[in-house]
């Protein structure tokens, strides 16, 4: 039994990660890596048939390729999994590995041979709605600059007090569909007065309007961003975790 993976073009593994993405419906936070050709992508087969694919992309760097971030097997295939990673991990030689913890089938290699292991981000989803008093705050969708940037992958909103902006935010829309990230900020002055709960909460109902989950996710550490975004109505459903990989963690399972 010989599991090949020999590196491809995205367009040559386009169907197998629309199965890929299709199957776990979430956020997936590295997917715009291959928009924007930030990533390497490999197509696994055993005996000149498809069963999976991997992608690798720069941990630190975008230039580099030093990580796997993405992994799939096909269903049928699914006995090969430890196999065809270890032939991924020789042919692609990378040292480390990162995966989202609601991704189970990337998240189990890197329980099994990965060391030095650490969580990086926390991931969060929608799960009930709030309804939070906007008192005299005023949020409003930000208009864009120029035409091109009304086009944009990003739609940036404000929150302003008597016509001054206290806080900005928006939703970023180049994940996978239907998922839109949130992303905020409040001006120091103003903040621990609930403005952030609120911006979260009204940036929901606008990714709905326009036909997107709303998602997010904050640093590990980030304990007010967590905070704000339960109080805002979004649970926790993973992280991202990070960690190393070497020859001695893997063996070579004789592929079988």
């Amino acid at each position: 039994m010989d599991i090949q993976v020999v590196k491809t073009e995205l367009s040559e593994i386009a169907g197998l990660r629309a199965l890929f993405l299709q199957e776990y419906m979430v956020q997936f936070v590295h997917n715009k890596c291959h928009l924007y050709g930030w990533a390497d992508t490999w197509r696994f087969t055993l005996d000149g048939q498809t069963i999976g694919y991997g992608a690798v992309w720069g941990r630190d760097k975008r230039e580099d390729r030093d990580a796997i971030f993405e992994f799939y097997m096909l269903k049928p295939f699914r006995k090969l999994t430890h196999a065809a990673f270890a032939r991924f991990y020789q042919v692609a030689g990378t040292p480390y590995i990162e995966c989202q913890t609601n991704h189970p089938l990337l998240a189990s290699q890197v329980f099994e041979h990965a060391r030095n292991i650490y969580a990086e981000a926390i991931l969060f989803e929608d799960h009930f709605q709030t309804n939070l008093p906007s008192g005299d705050f005023v949020f409003q969708r930000k208009q864009p600059e120029s035409d091109d940037n009304a086009n944009s992958n990003d739609r940036a909103y404000i929150v302003s007090l008597q016509n001054e902006e206290v806080a900005s935010g928006g939703l970023m829309l180049n994940y996978n569909l239907p998922f839109a990230d949130i992303y905020y900020e409040v001006n120091e002055k103003y903040r621990r007065q609930g403005i952030a709960s609120f911006m979260v909460q009204e940036l929901k109902k606008e990714a709905y309007l326009m036909g997107r989950v709303p998602a997010a996710r904050c640093n590990i550490k980030n304990m007010i961003s967590k905070s704000t975004l339960l109080k805002a109505g979004m649970k926790v459903c993973g992280y991202i975790l990070q960690g190393e990989l070497s020859p001695s963690l893997i063996p070579d399972l004789n592929f079988r």
